[in-house]
């Protein structure tokens, strides 16, 4: 990984697409039909919903090639809500594919921002398996953008993270209302979060 993002060769796209499009997408539906949700497993190449071109990394001034890694550069959220009319709930796999067809891994941050974005949703919620965003070792509860982006600046914010709150600056930029970056590995911090006044 560099600054979130997975280097992918060929080989590796293929085993990305299984496991996210087939394995851990259809466990996902199958959780949540167990829980008397109705959902159905899909992908950004599917129904035409998304389109994305390659990337470089900018890394120390130079640009990088990280293989078939791209970023979304247009969605038709149609699909999403012709499943939404219906109450199916969508479980999307971040595997995206440009104008011409050739496959490319998304960021998954990334690619909920985007889809959040076109959907102009409530909330963009992005679980993490830490505890959030930490400066100097304490957990920030809230930021805005100004210090959010000094933060980066000052290499107070790295990592994995960097992607997650630009994500959600690009987030609030373009439609959504409210972004949160939630610890997973917590019992209930997602209703927290959702359903009162402090959060999580």
């Amino acid at each position: 990984f560099i600054e979130g993002h997975r280097i992918t060769d060929e080989k590796t796209m293929e085993i990305v697409e299984m496991v996210l499009s087939a394995k851990i997408n259809k466990k996902i539906v199958s959780q949540i039909q167990k829980n008397n949700g109705k959902a159905v497993g899909i992908c950004g190449k599917d129904g035409g919903l998304t389109k994305a071109t390659k990337i470089k990394l900018h890394i120390k001034k130079e640009l990088m090639d990280i293989g078939l890694v791209g970023e979304i550069t247009e969605v038709q959220p149609e699909v999403i809500l012709s499943l939404q009319k219906e109450n199916y709930i969508p479980v999307i796999s971040p595997i995206s594919e440009t104008k011409d067809g050739q496959t490319l891994n998304i960021n998954a941050d990334s690619f909920a921002g985007k889809i959040a974005s076109s959907l102009k949703s409530e909330k963009l919620i992005l679980l993490t398996d830490t505890p959030g965003v930490l400066i100097n070792k304490k957990l920030i509860s809230i930021l805005n953008k100004k210090e959010t982006k000094a933060y980066i600046v000052q290499d107070s914010i790295y990592g994995g993270m960097i992607t997650k709150v630009l994500c959600c600056i690009n987030a609030l930029e373009n439609g959504v209302k409210n972004t949160h970056i939630i610890d997973v590995r917590e019992y209930h911090y997602l209703l927290l979060e959702i359903f009162t006044d402090q959060g999580s």
